[in-house]
């Protein structure tokens, strides 16, 4: 993390962190996930709820992950997007009905890759961004919940392409203004700046490596960054040991891949149930099942995943 940006998160956290012995974020029961198609993938998300499962199984967190592929905070889309058949959804106008629907206790938001539009950093653009962010904050916590911004993952070009000379700087200029609503109170983890040091670290290896083969899209390793960079954000009291156990040969046999893929499949059923539930002007993204069919299939996976023996 840049130094200028480094605040007392721990205590801006204070609500949504390890504020009671043994506890992580106390009092939360359901925690709502939205974010642009990044979000939608959800490896991050699953790697998440496995900390929950396996570092706090007396936990009962409902995790929902209601990403959108496509979807910006700032209302903005460019010309042609996807070839014009659609233009980009807006969470604005889905919004309301997700948070009166899902009723979440403590919200992560990930927006800004798709908010620049992809071109050079512009005042006007960068506002709708604000704006955007702003009314999301506001709408969150006019409910009572709890709200923290997650910075946008980087802009992956490949080399000789400097990421500063690229479209992501703007994500680090619109990442760099989330962390400075750390001084308004605001609850901001930083993604942005842990993805960027792990791919400058490896291309000292091995110059062509990259997260996104698109440029966009993190593969399972830049989700695996995103994910710790969000635990140790949060303070995640039993981190180490997490990281342990994912390092660990059980995770690498095909029980662990079993129960990796429980839960990935447990989180597929979620998001695509919910999306469906609570609407959006998306084409292309398959029907869900209903919420009670998703919540019997769900129930018995997680009945499953808790059955299943963790070694220690």
């Amino acid at each position: 993390m840049n130094p200028r940006f480094a605040a007392p998160l721990a205590a801006l956290l204070l609500l949504v962190t390890t504020t009671l012995a043994g506890e992580f974020l106390p009092g939360a029961r359901r925690v709502l996930f939205l974010g642009d198609s990044i979000t939608y993938s959800g490896y991050y998300v699953d790697r998440f709820e496995t900390f929950l499962f396996t570092q706090h199984p007396e936990r009962r967190i409902e995790v929902i992950n209601c990403g959108l592929s496509s979807e910006t905070v700032s209302g903005l889309s460019e010309d042609g997007h996807a070839s014009g058949k659609f233009p980009r959804p807006d969470l604005h106008e889905r919004l309301t009905r997700v948070l009166d629907q899902v009723k979440p206790d403590l919200v992560f938001a990930c927006y800004g890759m798709n908010d620049g539009i992809y071109l050079p950093l512009e005042e006007g653009r960068f506002a709708k961004f604000q704006d955007g962010m702003r009314r999301l904050h506001e709408a969150v916590t006019a409910r009572g919940a709890k709200i923290v911004h997650l910075t946008p993952a980087i802009f992956d070009p490949t080399p000789p392409e400097p990421r500063a000379m690229s479209y992501d700087a703007v994500l680090t200029r619109y990442s760099e203004w989330l962390i400075e609503q750390r001084q308004s109170g605001w609850a901001v983890v930083d993604l942005h700046g842990p993805m960027g040091a792990a791919v400058d670290a490896q291309r000292k290896i091995n110059p062509a490596f990259t997260f996104a083969k698109d440029h966009v899209h993190a593969d399972e390793a830049g989700h695996a960054v995103m994910a710790e960079a969000l635990l140790a954000g949060l303070n995640a009291d039993r981190l180490p040991e997490f990281n342990r156990l994912l390092a660990s040969e059980w995770m690498n046999s095909p029980a662990g891949r079993e129960y990796a893929a429980m839960i990935r499949k447990s989180g597929r059923i979620t998001i695509g149930a919910w999306l469906s539930a609570t609407g959006h002007l998306r084409p292309g993204v398959a029907q869900g099942l209903p919420l009670a069919e998703a919540q019997a299939q769900t129930t018995e996976l997680e009945r499953q995943i808790r059955a299943t023996q963790i070694p220690r």
